[in-house]
């Protein structure tokens, strides 16, 4: 298994609230956190880096193994983290801070994963891009309603307000899901600055290109650029390798 990480702030943004990174924890079992952060001044750059580092230090001190224990470990600090951060948002300098966050897992040649907001976890697998998640998003449910048409959702003005959010009020429901393994799959955790800048068919190029891993992310925040940056830019990108499987 190889996991290559990159942000970028994109074209018209001059900070970035994207954060992600990586964790292993004393069973060697690693996670992957990445969250895109909201709220005035400094508020989303806090609020990302916040829940992408508690949930890192908890999990480095586990040594959970097994699909069902991570299940039961998101549940847990998923919501202690939207209470923590609701808690400090209530204050004047933090004033609605939020982020949405993906978090994923890899235990043998399976992945498990948990969902909030409106970043994306897809699987490139074969001849095709897989999205994994579903957003969180008033356009999504009015999709799904039937009330607007794809066309209508990529460029609704009401795009980018979502439904869920670590830090919010209520307490979160998270959309987790488990995912098998093949040898040559790639699994991409991106922000919303990648997908609403590219298409899923120009991420399948460019993910099942030759390039390097590395240079495979790096090319994606290039097209997320060059199609007008208009939003930090964050991805990681997993390849499951050929004799990790065997």
């Amino acid at each position: 298994m190889e996991i290559s990480l990159l942000t970028d702030v994109g074209q018209k943004r001059t900070n970035n609230q994207d954060y992600a990174n990586q964790f292993v924890n004393r069973s060697g079992k690693t996670l992957l956190v990445l969250a895109d952060g909201m709220g005035g001044h400094r508020a989303g750059n806090i609020a990302s880096e916040m829940a992408v580092t508690d949930l890192g230090a908890a999990w480095v001190d586990t040594q959970i193994d097994t699909i069902n224990g991570v299940r039961e470990w998101f549940a847990q600090h998923l919501e202690a983290e939207n209470r923590k951060i609701h808690e400090i948002g209530q204050g004047d300098e933090y004033k609605g801070m939020g982020t949405t966050l993906e978090a994923l897992v890899l235990i043998d040649q399976q992945a498990i994963y948990a969902h909030i907001g409106d970043s994306r976890i897809g699987l490139i697998r074969g001849d095709r891009y897989t999205q994994l998640t579903s957003d969180h998003s008033l356009v999504n449910e009015l999709l799904k309603a039937g009330q607007i048409t794809v066309e209508e959702a990529e460029r609704h003005p009401q795009r980018n307000i979502i439904t869920q959010s670590i830090g919010q009020k209520d307490e979160i429901q998270p959309d987790f899901g488990i995912v098998s393994l093949e040898a040559g799959d790639y699994l991409l955790l991106n922000s919303d600055g990648l997908s609403n800048m590219i298409s899923n068919s120009e991420i399948y190029d460019i993910v099942t290109s030759d390039l390097s891993l590395a240079e495979k992310t790096q090319t994606l925040i290039r097209f997320a650029n060059n199609a007008g940056g208009l939003d930090n830019i964050t991805v990681a990108l997993v390849r499951v390798d050929k004799e990790e499987e065997a």
